[in-house]
């Protein structure tokens, strides 16, 4: 009887001890907990800072067209223009499906239109062409592949009057108009946060 018993207890105890595993380990590979896959980065440590020095250039302009500083713009906008210039497009040789090509493209229109912010002397003339500037920059961080910070695509519905919007990009959330400003001749800066948040701009 003892014997028994005691396999009856042996049993309880194993199948108790079955349901305890397979229950605590629910939801759990072989190996325990599954662990999310590492970020691979495409890009070197020197194509994503050049690429970000190039933004923070682009940021400073951005916030001298919000104080109408048009010697801050043009100051920004250059070394906006040698920053992008210093970055290492050849390593986009190494994708497929002709990457490097539409990057440098996207490059050059860039650059085009932020040298036409140098060459003007009205300030709204400047800020439509930041617009154009700004919109090469959005496909362009599609295009490369983006590493860097996240960033975010605004827009403002009445840049340039009314129905006329344009878009930019921004570092924070927060909306901080370029093109109504602190100064505008209308609005003085009653517009200054007027616009919202269009996409996000973030490594895949």
């Amino acid at each position: 009887m003892k014997k028994i018993l005691w396999i009856l207890a042996l049993l309880i105890l194993g199948i108790g001890g079955f349901y305890w595993y397979k229950f605590s380990n629910a939801g759990k590979g072989a190996d325990g907990p599954k662990q999310q896959p590492l970020a691979l980065k495409k890009h070197s440590d020197q194509f994503n800072q050049a690429v970000a020095s190039a933004m923070n250039a682009y940021f400073s302009m951005k916030d001298a067209f919000v104080d109408a500083d048009t010697t801050k713009v043009k100051d920004g906008c250059r070394r906006f223009i040698q920053l992008l210039d210093s970055i290492p497009m050849a390593e986009l040789k190494t994708d497929t499906l002709n990457i490097y090509d539409a990057a440098v493209a996207t490059q050059g229109d860039i650059k085009s239109s932020a040298q036409s912010v140098l060459q003007q002397s009205d300030i709204t003339e400047m800020r439509k062409d930041f617009s154009s500037v700004s919109e090469n920059l959005y496909p362009f961080f599609r295009t490369i592949n983006y590493e860097g910070e996240k960033m975010y695509w605004q827009n403002c519905p009445m840049a340039f009057g009314e129905d006329k919007g344009a878009n930019w990009i921004s570092s924070t959330v927060e909306i901080v108009n370029p093109y109504l400003g602190k100064n505008h001749p209308e609005y003085k800066a009653t517009m200054l946060h007027c616009g919202e948040v269009k996409d996000t701009i973030k490594a895949k």
